[in-house]
């Protein structure tokens, strides 16, 4: 038995919008069609947050409650809000904090970070550091991104690509050899101009001009950041594998940032995995940015078990980039016959 403190995922949540935009509705707005989307990213429908006053802070809040309805615990016993985005809800104050007042976690401090895509792999590694220092003992770990709200549905090759959602974990102290085992994080700026929003900020302070320029939508050359994404991940995956001794048999599931199916794939062979070992939703979701990766820790929870070994990996505008290797910490309760649908209709008190 291991006495070393790492910081394990001992609860996951998550909440995506009702409204879903189909490739048939894409092909309504613009030049393109169910077939050429699907063949190339692996998109069949996403999910947009509709609605007067709701933005990246409501989503992230109804995940938050899930974590904490799952896991048992009071709002108050939280220690820290990490939230991953590139949507804030405004410039400031943090999303975090409106997260923190809407779950009434008055115990807990917090803070945004931006790392695109790579975002919540980021913020995992940052809460993981707050648990292994003792300086915390409960931080709640959220990536959720309101994507819609910077994407130019007139541009065919990035409003096919993204959608919105929300998804967060719950990490604490574990001293038993398993949670978050060994990680590499990257990030080299000299790519930013292939995946970026030049708008809005104190480079380029909003203006009637930045406005018609659509300077507020993401840009993105879809070439470029593909080449540099399958190399990026697959490399720190395999890398992150080797350090560890790990065969492609000894992972469980690979769990991918969904820019991309054929990123994915790409990054799979190289690690010696099949697809029944990739954890896969883009065809529901779309790229929802920060919240793809606990998104699908989301939906395979029940299928992991106590012990198994993860690999995460991400590529994101910045670029940024990286892996983590964990041990699952634990068995899921069955899923309820009952359940509670989390959706734009139901919400979950805690």
């Amino acid at each position: 038995m291991s006495h070393i403190t790492r910081a394990s995922i001992t609860a996951v949540g998550h909440y995506v919008p009702e409204t879903r935009l189909t490739n048939q509705d894409l092909s309504q707005m613009v030049d393109t069609n169910d077939v050429w989307i699907r063949s190339r990213t692996g998109i069949e429908e996403r999910r947009i947050l509709t609605g007067k006053g709701k933005g990246t802070s409501y989503m992230a809040a109804r995940a938050g409650r899930e974590v904490l309805l799952k896991r048992g615990i009071a709002p108050e016993e939280l220690d820290a809000i990490i939230v991953a985005t590139v949507t804030p809800d405004m410039s400031f104050p943090a999303t975090a904090c409106l997260v923190q007042a809407e779950l009434g976690a008055t115990g807990a401090w917090g803070f945004d970070l931006s790392a695109a895509c790579s975002g919540f792999l980021f913020a995992l590694n940052t809460g993981a550091g707050l648990i292994e220092s003792g300086r915390a003992a409960k931080v709640l770990v959220i990536g959720s991104d309101k994507m819609s709200s910077i994407t130019d549905y007139t541009d065919r090759k990035t409003c096919v690509l993204f959608g919105d959602g929300a998804a967060g974990v719950l990490l604490e102290a574990d001293n038993e050899g398993y949670g978050l085992i060994d990680s590499e994080l990257n990030v080299d700026g000299r790519g930013w101009e292939t995946l970026c929003m030049l708008g809005g900020g104190s480079l380029n302070p909003t203006t009637h001009d930045t406005v018609d320029r659509k300077m507020h939508y993401l840009h993105q050359d879809g070439q470029a950041v593909f080449k540099v994404a399958v190399k990026g991940m697959a490399d720190v995956a395999v890398e992150i594998m080797k350090r560890n001794n790990l065969t492609g048999d000894d992972v469980r599931y690979l769990v991918p940032h969904q820019a991309n199916q054929r990123i994915i794939g790409a990054v799979a062979r190289r690690m010696g995995l099949g697809l029944d070992r990739v954890m896969l939703n883009i065809s529901k979701y779309g790229n929802t940015t920060a919240a793809t990766i606990p998104l699908c820790l989301h939906e395979w929870e029940h299928e992991l078990r106590k012990g198994d070994r993860i690999v995460i990996a991400a590529f994101g505008g910045g670029f940024t980039w990286g892996a983590t290797y964990l041990r699952w910490a634990y068995n899921a309760a069955p899923v309820p016959t009952n359940g509670v649908e989390n959706s734009e209709k139901a919400e979950l008190d805690v």
